[in-house]
């Protein structure tokens, strides 16, 4: 280390999305003169500090990793940890993955208790997090909000993003059951990446997501397709959920239910999830005989 700066190595455990957590360390420290560099294992004497994150619980460990300054971070290590305010309201270093579009949350927390989530025990109740001038650079969004419509700020953002014209992603998905009418006028003056994305993740949704497709439709919503996330527990019950979605030409994508401990699916999830997923085989026969 020379002077006061350093020399700050950032490590991906899951390398599959870009980590927005990595990100705005990235930009963090370059504001502070740091040097930042991804992390290689035979380079571990130039680094004064190495950030590791890890999203999911079920990617496995880098052998590799090790360095006496290292801090770890991320729900696949641990949902308690979070970064400092300082860091979390700086705008990501977009450089660290060339990601030509814009990623935050505008929200955090979600006031539902859904048994399958970890977000109310990570991030607590619904409350307001950022402006999106705060993080945006590009024309396009992706907003990794878990309930964005559940909070006033949420639906004070979504006005400004429709104003200035801003293409966007909810990539956790929308909320079915707050989807009333007024709600679909204000979501129809959005300009959409491609996905309007929703989850049916029990029959329980079934009747909010037609309702609220129905009413997207008809105030004229313009999304080149509409997706809802599946989750997959017990298969009968995803199946027919399934099948709802095939029914109102709506794109499901299965995802099978992983435990905290991020324990293997079953081979008959995987399997739902596989037909499910594929889209040739999903339209071209049924689960029936593609399970044979």
């Amino acid at each position: 280390m020379k002077g006061n700066k350093m020399n700050i190595a950032l490590h991906d455990v899951d390398s599959k999305i870009p980590n927005l957590a990595l990100m705005k360390l990235s930009a963090w420290h370059k504001a502070q003169g740091d040097s930042v560099t991804w992390y290689e294992p035979f380079d571990n004497d130039q680094y004064d500090k190495v950030y590791s994150s890890k999203v999911f619980t079920y990617t496995p460990e880098d052998p590799y990793l090790s360095h006496p300054k290292i801090i770890k971070g991320g729900s696949g290590y641990d949902i308690k940890i979070s970064l400092p305010d300082e860091i979390e309201h700086t705008c990501p270093d977009y450089s660290l993955y060339e990601t030509d579009h814009s990623m935050g949350f505008l929200t955090r927390g979600c006031p539902n208790k859904c048994s399958w989530c970890i977000v109310p025990e990570k991030e607590g109740n619904i409350r307001a997090n950022a402006d999106i001038d705060e993080f945006v650079r590009h024309d396009r969004v992706i907003l990794l909000d878990n309930n964005i419509l559940a909070h006033e700020h949420g639906l004070q953002q979504i006005e400004k993003i429709a104003k200035k014209g801003i293409r966007v992603d909810f990539n956790q998905g929308l909320d079915a059951r707050l989807i009333d009418n007024s709600m679909a006028k204000l979501l129809s003056r959005l300009k959409w990446i491609r996905f309007i994305r929703l989850a049916c993740d029990s029959t329980a949704m079934i009747a909010p997501v037609r309702k609220a497709v129905e009413l997207l439709r008809w105030n004229n919503a313009k999304s080149a397709q509409y997706m809802v996330y599946v989750l997959i527990k017990d298969v009968d019950d995803a199946l027919e959920r399934i099948r709802f979605l095939k029914g109102m030409y709506l794109d499901p994508f299965a995802q099978p239910y992983r435990d905290r401990e991020g324990t293997e699916p079953t081979k008959r999830q995987k399997s739902l999830a596989r037909w499910c997923n594929m889209k040739a085989t999903y339209k071209s026969c049924t689960w029936e005989d593609y399970n044979g």
